[in-house]
């Protein structure tokens, strides 16, 4: 793929690459890792944006997709609430300085990539009245602090800010809140090279889970600047309490409970500055007490050499995620599917995935399915399942962050260069399909059974997607 549209350049940063074409993209439970590449910059690629004009994303044969929502203030996270509204966090936060001249460029470079739009810092809440597909948006709340992470226990909605964690009473088809916020607990925000705080609540409501990343790529401002980072919290929903669950991930930036073994499942943006196919982002399930490697080591027991001084114990005692997802597809997105979904997609994950910044060709600019089987993470390749928001001329229409799946078969993405919500639905849902007949229980055989009526899909609501 030639991309001509491509990628902001200084001289300097050309000075500084690292050099070398990227060769491989390696999936799966067991990914045969290369040599670490290592120079002063990375590859750095970032794809120039682009209007959509008549296109759309592109998704499998017998789905559609729509765009619900548009003109929203950085859109990252979404949560379907009770009665069919879709909560939507917006905005964006960090503030981290620069340490060295190559952070500067690698900034610079990567806002080209990015929404030119503020940060929203407040909740949207989008509501289809009379189902027609056709939605309403609406202010939730507003002044917050970059929300990211959203959960939905009884009458509590928890919000995790990029400082906080707080709640807000909540009742079935509210369309904005009551008041503001309690603030259940404080979150790590000093720095905050990666600000986002994924969440998700345990299967009984009693704890809330939520993801903090590193200060840094590899511990370049200290090991005093990680305390409590790179990790993923417990909280306790009423006290606010909290106790680290599992440490050594690097970003947690989504996270999702097995809605059949009630087991924690994040994805994680692994390291940078190893080459452009090192170190694989990751989807994994998260252990209580688990150590995922990072800063020491990634991928198991692979030594990072940047980090000094090394620690061999926590090394040997480094877990191996469960499946790659590629190196730099910056997932940002995960959901676990249903089978009102469709067949194919009936078990499994989705996973919106960001995009590359770091790699010469770009990677992610789309969302992922990743199928399970009976319960178990399969070890087959990725699936595309919502595409076409990179161009062949390496142009990004759009970049997928957090997905969510309506109980009755839909997708939702959140897409925060396009600003804006798309909505993935089977033409033919699993459940509106005619039964088969059963005649075998007839009373009068000569009788012959009645037929059943093929049930056609009405193109009026229906869009194409080439």
């Amino acid at each position: 793929m030639k991309f001509s549209h491509v990628c902001y350049l200084t001289p300097l940063s050309m000075l500084l690459f690292a050099g070398g074409a990227s060769a491989q993209q390696l999936y799966g439970p067991n990914p045969d890792l290369p040599e670490p590449q290592r120079g002063l910059l990375p590859e750095m690629t970032v794809p120039e944006p682009a209007e959509w004009g008549d296109q759309l994303p592109t998704v499998p044969e017998g789905y559609t997709i729509t765009r619900i929502a548009s003109d929203l203030k950085v859109p990252r996270q979404t949560i379907m609430l009770p009665n069919g509204d879709i909560l939507v966090a917006e905005g964006r936060g960090g503030n981290a300085p620069a340490l060295k001249p190559k952070d500067v460029i690698a900034g610079y470079i990567k806002d080209q990539g990015n929404t030119a739009v503020e940060s929203g810092d407040r909740l949207t809440l989008l509501r289809d009245e009379n189902g027609d597909g056709n939605y309403e948006q609406m202010i939730f709340a507003e002044d917050l602090n970059a929300p990211y992470g959203l959960a939905l226990v009884d009458n509590n909605l928890y919000v995790a800010n990029q400082d906080a964690l707080v709640r807000f009473d909540y009742e079935e088809g509210q369309t904005e809140a009551s008041g503001p916020p309690e603030v259940i607990a404080q979150l790590p925000s000093e720095i905050n090279h990666h600000w986002t705080k994924a969440m998700t609540a345990s299967a009984d409501g009693q704890y809330l889970y939520v993801g903090i990343g590193s200060n840094s790529n590899i511990t370049e401002r200290g090991m005093e600047a990680e305390v409590n980072r790179a990790e993923v919290w417990e909280i306790d929903a009423e006290t606010g309490a909290h106790r680290p669950y599992a440490t050594g991930l690097r970003n947690p930036t989504a996270l999702a409970i097995h809605p059949e073994t009630d087991q924690l499942w994040a994805v994680v943006n692994e390291r940078d500055e190893l080459g452009p196919d090192l170190v694989p982002d990751y989807l994994t399930s998260v252990q209580e007490g688990g150590f995922y490697g990072w800063p020491y080591s990634y991928w198991g027991q692979h030594v990072d050499p940047r980090v000094k001084p090394e620690d061999p114990e926590k090394v040997e005692s480094a877990i191996a995620p469960d499946y790659s997802l590629g190196s730099h597809v910056a997932p940002l997105g995960l959901a676990f599917s249903t089978p009102a979904m469709g067949e194919e997609y009936a078990e499994g994950v989705f996973v919106g995935e960001h995009g590359s910044w770091n790699r010469s060709d770009p990677v992610g600019y789309k969302v992922s399915f990743i199928p399970f089987n009976n319960g178990q993470l399969s070890d087959s390749d990725p699936i595309d399942f919502a595409s076409g928001f990179l161009t062949d001329d390496g142009r990004a229409l759009g970049r997928p962050v957090g997905v969510t799946v309506d109980p009755d078969g839909a997708l939702i993405i959140a897409d925060d260069l396009t600003n804006a919500i798309w909505r993935v639905t089977p033409d033919n849902p699993p459940a509106q399909q005619a039964p088969e007949t059963d005649t075998a229980e007839t009373e009068d055989p000569e009788t012959e059974a009645p037929e059943t009526e093929d049930l056609e899909t009405d193109e009026s609501v229906t869009e194409t997607t080439e």
